[in-house]
């Protein structure tokens, strides 16, 4: 390739900036073009996608420059889509729900915001916490930084501290090129460390020093790196337990809960799910296509149910259900094996008050789920006559029972 007499690079000032595929196949055609044609592929690019052109010494600053660029368009695209997002839906930004539940999320969500303070995202797996660090980064003075999110459990133990704090170049055997680690990318962001109850104990020591002096110091290196991050974790143990049980380390534990958030399990905000089933249908519309909807029946069941997996086994559902089922309407027998009898009716809170009649429609529910479905097995399983049980189950069909399923009603288990 002919070295350019005037190179080019280009610097991001767009409102339309290129898509990742079409900034990596811009990189490779620049790589394999000549002198004049890099210029004016540059140049037509540059005009399409809307950024500014200015002079750049070398070919060498200016291949890196559109790499940083590819790089950055990444990191915007992101950034730009989740702030179009905010707001856009019956919840709270990427957030799908407005039960009572949520909405005391929602409110912790707006207070931390507003601050760098660091937040520990408690809740079970499938249940959304890292839409909550996201949310929390883009209502924060910080939404135009980097979002750098950590997944501890797929961090390999002997690479965690290279990932983690990066290296410097011979730090060993085949770094060649230093290295910048995650939490030197999100200076200036939010760092998310999803599931940090699973961080070596030796890697929690050193990330409390991260907390507290600011500055990281690279595998090899001999001096430090200032830092500017904000914190946020998760986890779906009880960290405290873990602390008790010398798992996790204490202090670690109070640096990072100084503001706890507590998602709730999909279960005990089964209001939401219409809500989110709706989202999911037309997050995955086909394009030209109107959504299409859940019959009244197929709604019921999933309501009833109780989703140990949480909003993640909610979405595979309809998944499930889109691929097996291509018209307008989704039926009951497109649902999961496990979805399409009633969920086993759970038994009363201690703080809940429950009449005689919803007793009966659990135990019939149960029953029938006992069964798989047997009506006939099921009555004689309740001690009733099967002519009492088909005049029950149709009562609750219509809608004409004066004890119709509960399933929107907010349990408090505070």
């Amino acid at each position: 390739m002919c070295t350019p007499r005037h190179n080019e690079e280009i610097v991001s000032e767009t409102s339309a900036p290129l898509p990742i595929p079409e900034a990596t196949s811009f990189l490779s055609l620049l790589i394999a073009s000549d002198e004049e044609s890099v210029r004016e592929l540059v140049r037509s690019e540059a005009t399409r996608a809307g950024l500014r052109v200015k002079a750049a010494p070398g070919a060498s600053q200016a291949l890196s420059a559109l790499e940083r660029l590819a790089r950055a368009i990444a990191l915007d695209r992101e950034n730009r889509l989740l702030r179009e997002q905010l707001g856009s839906r019956p919840g709270f930004g990427i957030l799908v729900g407005v039960s009572p539940r949520m909405q005391q999320v929602y409110h912790l969500i707006e207070k931390v915001g507003r601050s760098l303070t660091p937040v520990l995202i408690l809740g079970e797996t499938g249940t959304g916490k890292e839409l909550v660090a996201r949310s929390i980064h883009f209502h924060g003075p910080r939404k135009h930084g980097p979002f750098v999110p950590v997944d501890c459990t797929g961090l390999v133990s002997t690479l965690v501290e290279s990932e983690l704090f990066g290296y410097v170049k011979g730090a060993f055997t085949g770094a060649s090129q230093p290295k910048r680690g995650l939490i030197e990318a999100a200076s200036g962001g939010t760092l998310f460390l999803d599931e940090i109850g699973e961080l070596p104990m030796e890697m929690q020591a050193k990330l409390l020093r991260v907390l507290q002096e600011r500055e990281v110091r690279p595998v090899g290196a001999t001096s430090t790196i200032p830092v500017d991050v904000r914190v946020v974790a998760a986890t779906n143990r009880d960290l405290q337990k873990e602390v008790d049980q010398g798992r996790f380390r204490q202090d670690l534990f109070y640096r990072l809960s100084v503001v706890p958030i507590r998602m709730p399990p999909l279960r005990e905000r089964k209001s939401d799910i219409p809500l989110i089933v709706n989202h999911f249908l037309e997050r995955y519309a086909v394009d030209g296509r109107p959504s299409p909807v859940f019959s009244e029946d197929a709604m019921r069941h999933m309501v009833s149910y109780d989703w140990p997996g949480n909003v993640r086994e909610l979405e595979n559902a309809i998944s499930r259900a889109l691929a097996l089922n291509s018209g307008p309407l989704l039926h009951v027998g497109d649902l999961p094996t496990n979805l399409q009898s009633p969920a086993p009716a759970r038994l009363p809170l201690d703080d809940e008050h429950i009449t005689l009649a919803e007793l009966e429609r659990r135990a019939i529910f149960r029953a029938l789920q006992k069964t798989r479905g047997d009506k006939l097995a099921a009555a004689r399983l309740l001690g009733i006559g099967k002519t009492t049980l088909y005049r029950k189950l149709k009562e609750y069909e219509d809608g004409n029972s004066d004890h119709e399923p509960e399933a929107e009603t907010e349990i408090s288990t505070e």
